[in-house]
């Protein structure tokens, strides 16, 4: 094995600088670090990135990033190797032959991630670009099968900005803004607040320069004045505390600018009015000795009012615990003091408190968060298992979520449900652009329409100029939609195109009738409105649906008093169906007395049997109804087999009561277009229940047919009213 005196580990600086890189690893895994070092070094010679900065130098600050997050060997050395597929033709074999699959997945996973970006016009509202973030960030962790893919992501992230803080470029603004709304959150988010600090500060520095040397200028004029403060203030806290014979770790608390500057904007705060610019932490064994601190610490320093919180007894929704108190301290200033156990500050510094869950206010999804959460735990466990395999193990079974991230061929970053399609997504970005879909590249392969989307993919939609939607696309088994959204556009139009076919066919009966009567000059609208319609167009619909007949029409143009018919509403009417036993053969039986069961309201050609009740005759239920089956299990002997008469079915005088359920997006005029629907069938209904809830409307019709096949139909037709979800028998 070569030794450890690789070019990278010569003397001085260099050696220095590849013991912080190898910092905590074996002697073994020192050398395998230098080696993928001396690798990455020659390959990077005379790279540079699109930043300016050195693909090395690059290099080097992530893998410091990452020792000094204690990551594992692979991981820095995929830290060192991030740039290798720029660089190497089939990197991923090369590397794999070279350092292993575990390291050449992981530069892999980094490739995939570094050209996400925050894609936002110059029209889009603040609201809209929020949520676009919210978006990417979720997709940085779906990608991501490694967690480790995403701390290398925010490592090279927080390299480029410490390489631009420095630099003139009118470009860093943007990098700084994507960092600020992308990867500080994100960092905040799986726990590693060295990282989000760093970011917030450095993207704080570039997008804001005189604020942050404001805020920095305060901070350094009163810096020893502060350390001096804090030094006092920890000595007489020691003293009372090693007086009471509590054993405690007391430390001045850091306060950094970005979060200065983001209380004094949130609570309208002057910099002076900042309590916990001055703070304290205090590390104790156990609960108890929280509460004696917090005792000694108000015995000798006066409590600021309305400044104490006790997140022990009643911890955040994240299980964050502490104890915060701001109280007068040396000299009349204020300080803030925590008080936890070390088990609480070890919850809350490695993540796995969900501390982003208070600091975002964005919308929570309670699955997402769950496996965010247990991300964050095996985070912490990470210095626990001997195996890093079986860490490494672990976090690659950690998917996160079913939704699904695909992205424009502009950058711009959807979430889908898992399982949509090129479809699906066409009518996610418009509905234009769904309707007139016909083909689709997938990361720049043409695909069918019903291929399902991976996370990740970049989808283009190739359209025609005029055109709609196929009719195929509501097979549900041919799989072309996997969202109700995009069904539910699909119905919509072919709503709106029977619509325009049925609204010629009304103006062709009118201009007939008025050709008829010499009438073709008369006003249109004068004529719908004799008739008690709104306009033309409601006539012409109405002509058509048979609502308004020859007869009337002939009367409105002549000028003679013809009564216009009201608006169809669903009118409930009595049952003409009953029970008889002409219907129904029961098998080996003459003249038996027979009704058709209340439960599953059977009709022809309905598969059906008769249970033979106490004094009502034989019930007849559908094969499938669940009362039935009850029933008959119970008492087998009294089950018979029956069969629908010859003829049953056949024509409007043999009539079967049945239920139906329609389920639609609720708006004002649904019920009036079913009532049309069953109007034009000439169905009868008996009942009718509604019930509406945040914007979605159930309703249960009690309806009467000549058989399923009528039945059928009807449903079919409600399907395509707009708004209409699903129609079905009950």
């Amino acid at each position: 094995m070569v030794s450890v005196t690789h070019s990278i580990a010569k003397a001085g600086a260099e050696a220095a600088q590849f013991d912080l890189l190898a910092e905590g690893l074996s002697p073994e895994s020192r050398e395998r670090l230098a080696q993928a070092a001396d690798f990455a070094r020659a390959l990077y010679v005379g790279h540079q990135l699109g930043t300016g900065e050195l693909a090395w130098q690059h290099a080097v600050g992530m893998a410091l990033v990452a020792a000094s997050l204690k990551l594992d060997l692979d991981t820095r050395r995929a830290a060192l190797l991030f740039a290798a597929a720029d660089s190497l033709e089939q990197a991923v074999d090369k590397l794999t032959a070279e350092f292993g699959a575990p390291v050449a997945e992981l530069v892999d996973g980094l490739r995939r991630l570094k050209d996400l970006q925050l894609v936002s016009g110059k029209n889009e509202s603040a609201q809209s670009v929020k949520a676009q973030a919210e978006v990417l960030r979720k997709m940085l962790l779906a990608m991501s099968a490694d967690i480790r893919v995403v701390l290398l992501r925010l490592a090279s992230r927080t390299q480029t900005l410490r390489f631009l803080v420095d630099k003139p470029e009118a470009e860093r603004d943007t990098v700084a803004r994507e960092s600020l709304d992308i990867y500080a959150p994100l960092a905040n988010r799986i726990g590693v607040w060295q990282l989000k600090w760093e970011l917030e500060d450095l993207s704080f520095r570039i997008l804001e320069p005189d604020t942050y040397r404001h805020i920095a200028k305060l901070l350094d004029e009163r810096r020893t004045e502060r350390g001096q403060f804090i030094d006092e203030a920890i000595a007489q806290l020691q003293d009372k505390l090693a007086e009471s014979g509590i054993l405690a770790e007391v430390y001045g608390r850091p306060k950094h600018i970005y979060s200065i500057y983001s209380k004094m904007r949130a609570k309208h705060l002057e910099f002076s009015e900042v309590y916990d610019v001055r703070a304290l932490r205090v590390l104790v064994g156990d609960v108890k000795g929280c509460y004696t601190v917090l005792g000694i610490v108000h015995h000798i320093w006066q409590p600021i009012p309305q400044e104490f919180d006790d997140y022990i007894v009643h911890p955040k929704g994240n299980n964050y615990q502490s104890l915060h108190t701001a109280v007068i301290g040396p000299g009349g200033r204020a300080l803030e003091v925590q008080i936890r156990t070390h088990e609480m500050h070890r919850h809350a510094e490695l993540g796995v408190a969900a501390h982003w869950r208070y600091k975002e206010s964005v919308g929570q999804d309670a699955h997402y968060d769950d496996k965010i959460a247990w991300l964050r735990q095996l985070l912490s466990w990470r210095d626990e298992i001997s195996d890093s395999s079986e860490w490494v193990r672990q976090f690659k079974r950690a998917a996160l979520d079913d939704t699904i991230y695909v992205m424009t061929p502009q950058g711009r970053v959807l979430d889908l449900a898992s399982g949509a399609t090129p479809v699906d997504f066409a009518y996610r970005l418009h509905t234009d652009l769904g309707h007139r879909c016909r083909g689709a590249k997938v990361n720049g392969v043409l695909v069918p329409l019903n291929t399902p989307l991976q996370n990740g993919q970049t989808v283009e939609i190739t359209t025609v100029r005029q055109g709609g939607p196929s009719r195929d696309w509501l097979q549900a088994g041919q799989g072309y939609l996997a969202t109700s959204r995009a069904r539910a556009k699909v119905r919509q139009w072919f709503t709106t195109q029977d619509e325009a076919e049925t609204l010629a066919q009304g103006r062709a009966h009118v201009t007939r009738e008025m050709q008829r009567e010499g009438k073709t000059g008369a006003s249109l609208d004068d004529l719908a409105h004799k008739l008690g319609h709104a306009n033309a167009d409601a006539l012409f619909l109405a002509a058509a649906r048979n609502e308004v007949g020859q007869r009337q029409l002939q009367a409105a143009l002549r000028g003679e008093a013809e009564e216009a018919p009201a608006e169809p509403v669903i009118q409930t009417k009595r049952s003409k169906a009953g029970g008889s036993d002409s219907r129904v053969l029961i098998v080996g039986v003459d003249k038996l007395l027979t009704q058709l069961g209340r439960c599953c309201k059977p009709a022809p050609p309905d598969a059906i049997a008769g249970f033979i009740t106490r004094g009502k005759g034989v019930s007849i239920h559908r094969l499938d109804c669940t009362h039935f089956r009850n029933m008959g299990t119970r008492n087998p002997e009294r089950v018979v087999d029956a069969e629908w008469s010859e003829g049953a079915g056949a024509g409007a005088d043999a009539l079967y009561p049945a239920d139906i359920v329609v389920e639609a997006q609720d708006r004002q005029g649904l019920l009036r277009d079913i009532s049309e629907v069953l109007s034009r069938e000439k169905i009868n209904v008996t009942a009718v229940r509604t019930q509406s809830k945040q914007g979605s409307a159930r309703m249960t019709f009690t309806i009467e047919v000549s058989g399923v096949v009528q039945l059928q139909r009807a449903l079919k037709l409600i399907e395509e009213i707009g708004g209409v979800e699903d129609a079905r028998r009950s």
